[in-house]
C-alpha cells in the first residue's frame, strides 16, 4: 500500500495496542515510524529495474525478520522514553505494526514475500487497490480522533472504529473479488475461451469497478466488470501475448524471473531490434507500470545491458473520466489509445 496509508495503519495499530499505557502521541509517532520502516528497502538499489522491483517487499517484509527485529525497536523506543517497564507491550505493540505492513501489501497484487528465508513465494490477495481512500480515511480519523480529543477514552473509541471500517473494508474486497471471479469464470466459458490464468483485481481506487485479465498459450484477454452493472456480462477484448517470443527466450533469466514473479500474468514484445517483458497485472491497456527493456539479442547474450522501466503512464485527464463512468455501470469501451510522451489515453 501507498506510505500514507502505511502510516495511519501503524499509528492506528499502535494507540490501539499501548492504550492510556503511555502518551497516545507516543504511541501515534512510534507506530507510523515502525510502519514505514519496511518500505526503506524502496532506496536499494539492486543493480537493474527488475531486480528492484522484484527484490522489494522482499527481506524487509518477511514476517519472521519482522519478529527478530520488534523487540529490537521496542527497547530502543523504551529506552529512549524512561519506559522499560512497558518494554513488554511496546514489543507486541510494534510488532502488529511491523508484521501489518507486509499483510496489508499481500492484500494487493503486486507479490509480497512474507515467508523469507523459507519461500520467496510472492503473495497477492489482489483484493485492493495501492491507493483506496475508503481504506485509509477511517485509520487517520480515528488516529486524529485519539491525538486530538481530551476524553481518551471516547478517543480509544475512535480509533478501534477506525480499525474495525478499515478491516472490514479488506472483507469487503475479498468478498466482491470472489464474487467478480465467479462472474468472470462463467463468462470466460459462455466465450468459448479456455484459460490457463486469471487475474481478478480492483480498478484503482476502488473496489467497485474490477479489471479481469485471462491468459491463454498465445493472447491475454482484458475485461472489466462493475458491481453496479445491469448485466453479469464481460466484454474480452484479446490481444497478443508473444508466444512465439516466449517459446524461443521463456528460458532467459530475467523473463523466467519475471514470468515466475508475475505467476504467469506478462507478455513478450520486440521493437527495434529489443525485447521487452511486461507485468498484466498492475496498468491497463497500453499502459502498464511495469514494462521492461530486457535490451538486443547480442547485449542479453554477453550482459552488456541491464534492463530498464519503461512503462507507459495513463493521461488522467482520459482515464479518470473513463473510470468513473465505467465504475457507475456504464459499459463503455476504456481507452486504448497511446498518448504523446509515453501516456496512454
Amino acid at each position: 500500500m501507498d506510505s500514507l496509508t502505511q502510516i495511519a495503519l501503524g499509528s492506528a495499530v499502535g494507540v490501539a495496542v499501548m492504550g492510556r499505557r503511555t502518551a497516545v502521541w507516543k504511541a501515534a509517532l512510534w507506530g507510523a515510524v515502525a510502519g514505514t520502516l519496511p518500505d526503506l528497502d524502496a532506496f536499494i538499489d539492486h543493480g537493474d529495474a527488475i531486480l528492484n522491483m522484484t527484490r522489494h517487499r522482499a527481506e524487509s517484509h518477511a514476517l519472521l525478520f519482522l519478529t527478530l527485529f520488534s523487540p529490537l525497536l521496542a527497547w530502543a523506543v523504551a529506552r529512549l522514553h524512561g519506559e522499560m517497564a512497558l518494554f513488554k507491550r511496546w514489543t507486541l505493540a510494534l510488532w502488529l505494526v511491523l508484521i501489518t505492513h507486509p499483510l496489508l501489501d499481500a492484500m494487493t497484487v503486486y507479490g509480497t514475500q512474507l515467508l523469507l528465508p523459507f519461500t520467496n513465494h510472492p503473495y497477492g490477495v489482489g483484493s485492493v487497490f495501492i491507493i483506496d481512500l475508503a481504506y485509509t480515511l477511517p485509520l487517520i480519523v480515528g488516529t486524529v480522533a485519539a491525538l486530538r480529543m481530551k476524553d481518551l477514552a471516547r478517543g480509544m473509541r475512535w480509533n478501534a472504529m477506525g480499525l474495525i471500517l478499515s478491516t472490514a473494508y479488506l472483507a469487503w474486497g475479498v468478498g466482491a473479488q470472489w464474487q467478480v471471479e465467479r462472474i468472470a469464470r462463467t463468462s470466460l466459458q459462455q466465450a468459448g475461451i479456455e484459460a490457463e490464468g486469471l487475474l481478478v483485481t480492483p480498478a484503482p481506487f476502488n473496489t467497485v469497478l474490477w479489471r479481469l485479465v485471462a491468459t491463454t498459450p498465445t493472447q491475454y484477454f482484458e475485461g472489466h466488470y462493475s458491481l453496479l452493472d445491469a448485466q453479469p456480462t464481460i466484454r474480452w477484448t484479446p490481444h497478443d501475448r508473444g508466444a512465439a517470443l516466449i517459446a524461443a527466450h521463456g528460458r532467459e533469466p530475467m523473463v523466467a524471473h519475471m514470468a515466475a514473479f508475475t505467476h504467469g500474468f506478462y507478455s513478450l514484445a520486440e521493437a527495434g531490434g529489443r525485447l521487452f517483458v511486461t507485468d498484466l497485472r498492475m496498468g491497463q491497456e497500453p499502459a502498464y507500470t511495469f514494462r521492461f527493456n530486457l535490451g538486443s539479442a547480442a547485449a542479453r547474450a554477453n550482459g552488456g545491458h541491464a534492463p530498464t522501466l519503461e512503462g507507459l503512464r495513463p493521461d488522467m485527464g482520459t482515464a479518470l473520466p473513463w473510470l468513473w463512468q465505467r465504475l457507475l455501470g456504464n459499459d463503455i469501451p476504456p481507452p486504448w489509445r497511446v498518448a504523446p510522451g509515453g501516456r496512454a489515453g
